[in-house]
């Protein structure tokens, strides 16, 4: 969570902006803008965003209410779309969230395998989800990975198709992080299920190394095969969503402990509920003071704090 800067908005629809959830540091690879804001009255807290420049605002549009009207595990819940063709916007309740690269800043570097197994399952299971309702994700990137104290949650849905029409090339547009987008979307091909995998397979690598075009011998042995899988460039030989999901959560996948706690009983799953894979008390800690932090700050007070020219970062 950021401090505002001298060009965010203040108020986005009925909302109060508060913070921004992206550092700048990570700015250039987030497809939207995205901002914690509380309406006027302070009863609801959301996660409000916008389409970052570069964008097509009309097409965003577009995109977000797709979003809205999807229900899809592990995809974030949209529920409103506002604004207009040229100036949209969306907004999610509140729940604490980091961004994939705030985690590992928080955890002080890449995640451990047991987690980032834990985390590509989740993920791989909601966009399984998605790709059997017919649905293409177009825009997975460490970014769109928002983690919650129940999970990981896709946000930034249909970002590779609200950043360009279908054959223009799309490396080098704002906010489209190129190590997740497969060579046939580059080129400006039209996004698929088997594009959504190669994202997944650089989430995967981010977690794992800390950047999504890694070397080979960079990536934890367990986790070698499926990401190399996901990254091959003829889309023919990537795995599915749902078979990436398989290797993911077999009994017996772990190969050690997490920072957090020891392995759940023999035969459990990264998916097994009854055993969650709990997140690194940094992760954690990192959470709950964003939480605090947020929930604490009054509307007409974060106004104050943030308008003068002097204080923004």
């Amino acid at each position: 969570m950021e401090r505002l800067r001298q060009d965010d908005p203040p108020y986005i629809g009925p909302y109060t902006t508060l913070a921004r959830l992206d550092a700048d540091s990570t700015g250039r690879t987030v497809p939207e803008r995205r901002y914690l804001a509380r309406t006027a009255d302070g009863e609801r807290t959301v996660l409000v965003c916008l389409p970052r420049a570069g964008a097509d605002p009309s097409r965003w549009a577009v995109e977000a209410e797709w979003a809205r009207r999807l229900s899809v595990a592990r995809f974030l819940d949209v529920a409103e779309v506002g604004g207009t063709a040229g100036s949209p916007w969306y907004a999610a309740p509140y729940t604490p969230v980091l961004p994939l690269p705030a985690v590992l800043a928080a955890y002080g570097g890449p995640l451990p395998e047991n987690l980032v197994r834990g985390l590509g399952a989740a993920l791989a299971e909601g966009t399984a989800a998605a790709h059997a309702q017919g649905v293409t994700h177009a825009g997975l990137s460490p970014a769109a990975v928002l983690v919650t104290p129940g999970g990981p949650l896709l946000t930034c849905f249909g970002a590779v198709r609200a950043a360009a029409p279908d054959g223009t090339p799309r490396t080098g547009l704002p906010g489209l992080d190129p190590g997740c987008l497969a060579a046939e979307e580059a080129a400006g091909g039209p996004p698929g299920p088997l594009g959504d995998v190669f994202a997944l397979g650089a989430v995967l690598a981010y977690a794992s190394t800390g950047h999504t075009v890694p070397e080979q011998g960079e990536l934890p042995p367990g986790l070698r095969r499926p990401v190399a899988a996901c990254l091959a460039r003829d889309p023919a030989d990537r795995p599915s969503a749902q078979e990436l999901l398989r290797e993911l959560a077999a009994p017996g996948a772990r190969t050690g402990p997490t920072e957090a706690s020891p392995l759940p009983g023999a035969g459990a799953t990264v998916l097994d509920h009854a055993a969650p894979l709990p997140l690194p008390g940094r992760v954690v800690a990192a959470l709950a003071h964003q939480s605090a932090r947020l929930l604490g700050m009054e509307v007409a007070a974060a106004q104050e704090s943030f308008a003068p020219a002097g204080k923004a970062h």
